[in-house]
């Protein structure tokens, strides 16, 4: 599984990259704080419901949650899905939110 950090991230989206950015959290949680990415809980996944993001098989997807802990879960699940290239976001909202929203 590959990994990318919030600063890695941060940068890229400063810079007016397209990213496919996937949040694996509760709906509260991204209601609460989130960066943009599309909402598709950890627990879809694991149900295999991921037909929301069938389209980005082929797509570098960030996926992040509020640690990094879910979303290397889901990585690890999207990898056998068939995504050929995911990241776990380490550190996730909390690494994201102690670093850039003050």
């Amino acid at each position: 599984m590959k990994t990318t950090t919030v600063e890695e991230v941060k940068a890229r989206l400063d810079a007016g990259e397209q990213l496919y950015l996937l949040d694996v959290r509760e709906p509260h949680e991204h209601a609460e704080f989130n960066i943009g990415g599309t909402l598709l809980p950890l627990g879809k996944i694991q149900t295999m419901q991921v037909d929301d993001i069938e389209d980005l098989k082929d797509k570098e997807v960030l996926v992040y949650c509020r640690s990094g802990n879910r979303s290397g879960q889901a990585c690890l699940i999207l990898e056998q899905l068939g995504f050929a290239n995911v990241s776990n976001v380490v550190g996730g909202m909390l690494d994201w939110q102690g670093k850039f929203a003050r």
